[in-house]
């Protein structure tokens, strides 16, 4: 996961970002998109290109805590402001094949303490989220986020419920080890339970920090993808670090793991 490239000072920073990613070995590249242009298409995917390090995933929770844009918000300016930044999105996400995550942009109880209410404004706004990524070939994946970091849909249940109402083949579950460590009552069932459905998955550790200095069980997580025939990516992520110290102890603990 590497953050949004306006946020590196200029291109050629988050360039050298890439090729650090490169450098460890990884195949793709999960960004951050922020802002209503959410990033310079072309030049991303010439430099994309150039590395044969293609753009997988596009995470969009910064739009939140930038922009204080949500789904939630009490303001129907704020929520359509907010429906038409990923709507915009979708056609970014298509540019590049890749999925668009939609976690933290619900918002939190805080935006909106009426659960219903929220809930239903999610749903809306969603589904002209996904009728925008129907129109552009694109997926959006909503992803099960912890309590502690949205104020909506928690859990893989939860997450499964909002998109049969959905209702749109372009909208589909993610999921994320480390909320599942804390929603969740196993490290593997919900991967067993999302089954061909899945269409990403984030690979944290327990304590959010460097992969493997926590207890996150990353042999049987990976058998639970395998026996449900995943074929999607694995984004890896890590919180408190820089890019190459959380990048390089990632791909070093799952290789000595025999997994990359």
């Amino acid at each position: 996961m590497v953050d949004s490239p306006d946020s590196f000072g200029s291109f050629e920073q988050f360039a050298d970002a890439l090729h650090v990613i490169k450098t460890l070995g990884y195949q793709g590249v999960e960004i951050n998109l922020t802002g209503p242009k959410g990033c310079d298409v072309d030049a991303v995917t010439q430099l994309g290109d150039d590395l044969a390090l293609p753009v997988v995933s596009l995470l969009t929770g910064g739009n939140y805590f930038r922009d204080n844009l949500c789904l939630v918000s009490p303001k129907a300016q704020t929520r359509r402001e907010a429906v038409e930044r990923l709507q915009t999105y979708t056609a970014i996400a298509a540019r590049f094949d890749a999925v668009l995550v939609v976690g933290q942009m619900q918002g939190f109880s805080s935006d909106e303490p009426n659960a219903a209410e929220g809930e239903a404004r999610i749903e809306a706004g969603l589904r002209e989220v996904s009728g925008a990524a129907e129109q552009h070939g694109a997926t959006i994946v909503i992803e099960p986020v912890n309590h502690l970091q949205v104020g909506f849909h928690h859990t893989l249940a939860e997450v499964t419920a909002l998109i049969e109402r959905i209702g749109s083949p372009h909208c589909k579950p993610m999921l994320d080890s480390f909320h599942i460590n804390i929603e969740e009552t196993s490290p593997t069932e919900p991967i067993d339970r999302a089954g061909p459905d899945l269409a990403h998955f984030h690979l944290c550790e327990t304590n959010a920090g460097l992969l493997g200095s926590g207890h996150l069980d990353i042999p049987a997580i990976f058998g639970a993808l395998d026996a449900v025939g995943y074929q999607g990516w694995i984004s890896v992520k890590s919180y408190r670090h820089d890019l190459a110290a959380g990048a390089g102890a990632a791909m070093r603990h799952l290789k000595s793991l025999g997994l990359a």
